[in-house]
Formats: structure tokens, sequence, C-alpha cells
């Protein structure tokens, strides 16, 4: 395949350009452009836009920063998942390397027992590698992944037992929040492959079964407005069913309006969208119920128009 995802082109017989973020098989790509609307096209049929800027991930290797001497770090090897910077619905999967060794990686997918070979090559300390790139709505079509990695030093250092990891990447796997990506210096979310061993403190197990019971949990005060938009509250909602959103949209606001009650609030506006309406009636229908609410209303239509449920408080 001529073609990369995250490839910037341009259709040989229409007046459109995009990204490509699916490669189909071995005579078809699908190329998403402006509209967000993916097109399958032939590779034939579209053309590299030569000299187009090149997007985050391209580099096979980053600047390597030199060791401080004294300080020696043997943990750290994680895959760092980042979107890429143009062509949004497209991650790439980097191999990030914190530690002061030299790591001598190599990455292989497998999928119905056909195994491919996807990067080989060495990763110098604090430094990284981009080694695979997917679709990530395609989650549940990714193959396993396999890391093999060997540390190398020329320091007076332990050896290390080579690392060798599957991982078949799942949704909970990216419901955490995002975090700054170190030396890639974008958002995206990092799973550790040289995970600590866990030690356990039979003393401390033993203390803990004797401690006194934990003081009452402080509720914390909510926000004036409760934004209850699925992508306000979990990264992760790409890959929830229509179900699971809505309960969690939901406990959210039950959280919210018990924690404005425990605080006295005389209001709390929740915002909602229009949408299908679903959320709006649901909210609604336990506000009706509920005997600390003594009314609710429509909030401010021209900051929300009918987006948003105004709730006063008793």
């Amino acid at each position: 395949m001529k073609y990369k995802l995250g490839d910037f082109v341009r259709f040989v017989d229409e007046k459109m350009e995009g990204y490509v973020t699916r490669i189909i098989n071995d005579q078809m790509i699908g190329v998403t452009g402006e509209d967000d609307f993916e097109i399958p096209v032939l590779a034939t049929k579209v053309t590299s836009v030569h000299g187009h800027s090149k997007l985050v991930g391209d580099e096979e290797e980053a600047e390597v920063e030199a060791i401080i001497p004294g300080e020696f770090k043997s943990k750290g090897v994680y895959i760092a998942v980042v979107a890429d910077a143009k062509a949004n619905s497209v991650v790439h999967l980097h191999l990030l390397n914190e530690t002061s060794y030299q790591l001598l990686a190599s990455v292989s997918t497998e999928q119905n027992k056909q195994y491919k070979g996807e990067f080989a090559g060495i990763i110098e300390p604090r430094s990284y590698a981009k080694v695979y790139s997917a679709k990530l709505a395609d989650l549940q079509l990714w193959p396993k992944l396999i890391f093999q990695v060997l540390f190398h030093t020329k320091q007076n250092q332990p050896v290390l037992s080579p690392l060798n990891i599957s991982e078949q990447f799942k949704a909970k796997d990216f419901s955490g929040a995002k975090k700054q990506v170190p030396f890639i210096n974008q958002l995206g979310w990092m799973i550790q492959l040289d995970e600590p061993e866990l030690v356990i403190d039979a003393q401390k197990l033993k203390e803990s079964f004797f401690k006194p019971a934990e003081e009452k949990q402080v509720v914390a005060k909510p926000q004036q407005e409760v934004d209850l938009h699925i992508e306000k509250l979990r990264d992760d909602y790409q890959f929830l069913a229509s179900s699971e959103i809505l309960n969690i949209q939901l406990t959210n606001f039950k959280h919210a309006l018990d924690a404005a009650i425990v605080h006295q609030m005389p209001d709390i506006t929740f915002i909602h969208g229009t949408g299908n309406g679903i959320l709006k009636h649901e909210l609604h229908k336990l506000l009706s119920k509920n005997a600390k609410v003594q009314t609710f209303m429509d909030a401010r239509k021209e900051k929300f128009g009918y987006g948003a449920t105004k709730v006063v408080l008793k």
C-alpha cells in the first residue's frame, strides 16, 4: 500500500482533498475531508500532496536528550496514544522510552493467526518512535499488538529481563483522562509496559484491618452550571452505547443535585442540550419527584436556547 494513515491526498478526478483515515484493503482507502465524512476510494484515484506539512507522529524517532549523570532511570516504557494533529479520527501509537536504557524494540500484529511486523528499531533513552496507526472508532477491529523490547546500556547497570507483552486494546484502556505526553508534547493516553512489581507489605496489610472507620466523606460544592454533555464527562464516549451514555449523564445529574441540596444552594442549572429530548425528559421526571425541588424551568433562552434546565431548590 502506497499510502499510510494520516497522509494528505487529493482526488484525481474531483476537486476534493483530505486525510487518509482508513486502509480498507490493498486497493481501497478511506479519505476524510473537512466535512468529517469518510469516502472510500481506489488508491489509484488519489495523489499525495507534496510539500504538505508533516503530521505529528511522522517522525520515526525523536531527538535524543542527553543523559544526566547520576540520574539513571530504569523504569518507564510506555505506549503513548495520541490523536493525529490534522485527522483527529486517527491515532498514532508510540513506543515511548523514559528510561536511561537504549531500547531494541520490535512491534508485530496478530489477527486471525496472521502475523505482520509493524516496527523494528532502536529507541534512544528519553525518546520515542511511532510504531502503529489506526482509526480509534475501529478499536474493536484492531489486531493484537505484540511488543518485544531489549534493554541496553554501556553504563554499570543491571541487565534487565526483556519485555514480551501482548496487548488487545479495549475501550477501558482509553476511559481515563488524557495527560500531557512527555517528548511528544500532546495530550494522550499512556499505558505502561514495564509496570513495577507489586510488593505486599504484610505489616501494613495487617494494620489496615484495624484502622478506624473513615470520617464522613466531604461533599464538594458543585458548579452553578453543570454540563451533562457526554464529551464533558468521559473521554471514551465514542465507545459507549446510547444506554450507557444516558446512565452516566443521569448519575452525574443526581450527584450534582444532591451536592447542591447539601450545600443549600438556592438554584443550579443543568446543561443537557436539545438533541432527541430523552435526557431532558428523564431529568424533568426525576425533578418532579424530588421533595427538595421547589420548581424547575428552561434556563435563560438567550444563553442556552432550550438546552438547559434551571432548578430552584427549597
